[in-house]
């Protein structure tokens, strides 16, 4: 079972000229310790619900090229991207861009994006929840022909490009890995199983997670997909050390489920978190494999 460091708060310590030192501390202490991805959100404004809408954010693909730039092993992504945020073909050179300067460590994990207060705050166009999950197809297919040997046109509903000119490619071959976060069983598990490398999904339990897996087993056999090649990740949202036994068991859940790694979120001063995932976790979950 893999594990990886879900970045989503810089609000710890509170002091603003902290948050890139206390962001270097752990990720270099994450790679080291062996944690496999580092992820962050693709938010501007704090998420309200999980805290305050107006603490600290930073833009997700600049905070992943600082750390690109301390790390050597850990995939770098985004969970998830958000579709509206970015044009799809300049979302492809942002990852490529990444990719490179990482070596080969970028993954592309994008969703059909959510958070309308901060798209009206800052003037991103806020369209219909059907029209979102057109634009992420669209741009699915527009990132795969970027990374591809085919640097021609795209004429699509929502986009159209002239030229899908991308130099230089990825080095990871034949691209970044696409993983697509969310649940929904009609279009999201859908595009899973025609477009993704991977999918992530929250961890509501072993059950509802066992349904999900068999809503995409039956979106796979319908697209002609081999459902194995799919690699199965969970965003866990327990706190570890609440009660780390009962962490571990539900981890150990998932890992029957076909779950290959599972992300987890600080609840403490980042650095001690990830020291104590070094100390702690880690020698366990290598008991799952």
């Amino acid at each position: 079972m893999k594990l990886g460091l879900h970045y989503w708060n810089f609000t710890t310590p509170t002091e603003p000229s902290a948050i890139a030192p206390t962001l270097a501390d752990t990720a270099r202490l994450a790679d080291q310790a062996g944690v496999a991805s580092f992820t962050v959100m693709d938010h501007y404004f704090q998420m309200e619900g999980s805290a305050a809408v107006d603490e600290p954010m930073l833009e997700a693909y600049t905070t992943l090229g600082f750390v690109a730039g301390l790390t050597e092993r850990m995939t770098l992504g985004v969970l998830v991207t958000g579709v509206m945020y970015r044009h799809p073909g300049l979302l492809a050179k942002i990852v490529s861009s990444l990719d490179v300067l990482s070596g080969g460590r970028a993954r592309l994990g994008i969703g059909a994006s959510w958070y309308e207060r901060e798209q009206r705050g800052l003037g991103v166009p806020v369209v219909p929840v059907a029209e979102r999950f057109e634009r992420l197809e669209e741009t699915l297919r527009i990132c795969r022909q970027m990374w591809s040997d085919d640097n021609g046109p795209f004429a699509g509903r929502h986009y159209q490009l002239a030229e899908t000119l991308n130099v230089p490619q990825p080095l990871r071959r034949p691209h970044p890995p696409i993983m697509i976060g969310g649940g929904g069983e009609q279009k999201t598990l859908r595009l899973v199983a025609r477009y993704a490398d991977a999918c992530n999904l929250f961890g509501t339990g072993p059950d509802e997670l066992a349904h999900k897996f068999d809503v995409l087993r039956r979106h796979c056999a319908t697209e002609g997909r081999d459902y194995a090649e799919i690699e199965k990740t969970v965003l866990v949202t327990r706190p570890p050390f609440a009660d780390l036994d009962a962490w571990l068991a539900e981890v150990a859940a998932y890992a029957k489920l076909g779950v290959t790694e599972v992300q987890t979120m600080p609840d403490r001063h980042p650095v001690e978190f990830t020291q104590r995932l070094a100390d702690e976790v880690l020698p366990r979950l290598a008991d799952l494999d």
